[in-house]
């Protein structure tokens, strides 16, 4: 059986720690590959690699980073197929959703290969008799970086290209359940040129995950997950003196206003839910139907959802993949079993959905939730799952009160005609990213991405600006070149006059 190795000092590097991990084709449930799970040790070889290696990579001319980046976007283009092939075999999307995945990958490429114009620093002359004071950003070293599962490909990408390109090295903990794509990447990076060191890829569990947020020589830590793990990572790495960006889980809520367009707004839940299987934090996993609409609403997301083709990634009739794992398929429809006992009405079950020819795999079919109340499991916790909740506002104010209630923040949506309404929406709204009209309102990478309350640990969002500032940090450099006309001053213990 094939194993996937650590990439480390620009090398594959077999595990030596002795433990291996699965990795399941979830479509059909069959174990096909197994990874090295790394030991503390094995962590520090891969940080002693970034460290050796930024002595000269935190050194290196903007020019030189740029045009490393311009070839790896060039590769990652090439390839994409074939990295959307891995993220199929191992996470289960679909191809075309993992193709998606890939492209909003790159668009963080893109981003880092224009760093020149984001490191710029400013520059005041003249602010005393001939001083001139600069503000100018600089790495940090060594970084980290510790994915999830949802995302192999994209959210390594939000990271690693952007911390480079700042100067530093990184060390990148993808999740073991699907570590090819993560492999393949820094693969393609290694071919474009970057330096052996800059980018490391150790697989692992907890003991890798602590030995990177307890390593002297890491400067800090980005990490994407649930919430109690990111409440976790921000804790222990801020503990051992890291600066920490933790993005967790989400509930995301869509609010639909009376005067909306029904359609469009069945249309947009049913693909912001059951998309990628609901395997992803920007997920809409509760409507607000707000007034009288509740019925028809529901009946036009439940003719949508009933026709979605279910089936393995490979096949280009699917619209929807099974879950990464058994057991995350079991928890996500126990959510759905009990939903009746805590006063929902299930209108669509998708707990005894199977796939003809691939009944080991972890398949479950889209659930519709209907009159969910605010204290059951199925709106409280985030499901990560093909299930949909549909609460009742009364109101735009109820609805919105609601909303903030939560103890999430990440993304929210609105849909209405109302300009208005629209406008009070995203002042009033308590999250880190806003739609109107728009379900899913992932920013573009130019744009920072990140929520609030507990969907968000730290102070940075992540790639954007907010993702520069993350990387690097400020010094400013105050400066007085003698004039050769000058007479001497003489000593003055005086404050420095400005004026």
């Amino acid at each position: 059986m094939k194993t996937v190795s650590h990439w480390i000092g620009g090398k594959s590097v077999e595990g030596t720690s002795g433990e291996l991990g699965p990795v399941t084709d979830p479509a059909t449930g069959a174990v096909t590959t197994q990874v090295a799970l790394a030991s503390a040790e094995e962590v520090d070889t891969a940080v002693a690699a970034a460290k050796a290696a930024y002595a000269t990579w935190g050194t290196s001319s903007l020019a030189q980073r740029t045009a490393i980046l311009f070839r790896y976007r060039a590769l990652l283009d090439a390839r994409r197929d074939d990295i959307a092939a891995l993220i199929t075999a191992e996470h289960g999307k679909v191809h075309s959703d993992a193709l998606g995945e890939v492209a909003r990958g790159l668009e963080i490429v893109e981003l880092a290969c224009g760093i020149t114009t984001q490191l710029k620093g400013e520059l005041s002359t003249q602010v005393s008799s001939r001083v001139d004071v600069a503000a100018i950003r600089q790495p940090l070293g060594v970084v980290a970086g510790i994915t999830p599962f949802n995302f192999p490909a994209m959210v390594p990408m939000w990271m690693f290209p952007l911390a480079i390109a700042c100067g530093n090295t990184f060390v990148l903990k993808p999740s073991e359940k699907d570590p090819s794509a993560a492999v393949l990447l820094a693969e393609l990076a290694a071919e474009a040129g970057l330096p052996d060191g800059v980018l490391n890829v150790v697989h692992g569990d907890k003991v890798a995950v602590d030995a990177l947020l307890a390593h002297p020589d890491v400067a800090a830590v980005s990490f994407v997950g649930s919430t109690p793990i990111a409440r976790y990572i921000h804790t222990t790495a801020s503990a051992n003196g890291k600066r920490v960006q933790a993005l967790g889980g989400a509930k995301n809520h869509m609010l639909v206003l009376p005067d909306a367009d029904l359609d469009a707004a069945a249309d947009a839940a049913v693909s912001a839910a059951y998309g990628s299987a609901g395997e992803r934090c920007m997920a809409i996993s509760a409507v607000v139907a707000v007034g009288a609409i509740g019925d028809d609403l529901v009946a036009r997301i439940r003719e949508r959802a009933e026709k979605i083709v279910i089936g393995p990634g490979t096949d280009p009739a699917s619209e929807m993949g099974p879950l990464i794992t058994r057991a995350h398929r079991d928890k996500v429809a126990s959510y759905v079993t009990g939903a009746a006992a805590q006063g929902a009405e299930v209108v669509l079950d998708g707990t005894g959905y199977t796939v003809e020819g691939y009944e080991d795999g972890h398949w479950i079919g889209l659930s519709l939730l209907d009159n969910v109340s605010t204290d059951s499991d199925a709106y409280r916790d985030e499901i990560f799952g093909p299930v949909l909740v549909v609460l009742r506002a009364e109101t735009y104010e109820e609805g919105v009160a609601l909303i903030n209630s939560s103890p999430f923040g990440n993304g929210t949506a609105i849909f209405t005609r109302d300009g208005g309404a629209a406008r009070r929406f995203q002042l009033e709204v308590e999250a880190g990213m806003v739609g109107v009209n728009v379900p899913i309102p992932v920013p573009v990478g130019y744009h920072s991405f990140g929520g609030w309350k507990d969907s968000l640990f730290g102070d940075h969002h992540i790639y954007g600006n907010d993702g520069v500032h993350f990387y690097t940090r400020g010094k400013v450099v105050t400066t007085r070149w003698p004039d050769p006309a000058d007479a001497p001053t003489g000593v003055d213990l005086g404050f420095p006059r400005n004026h």
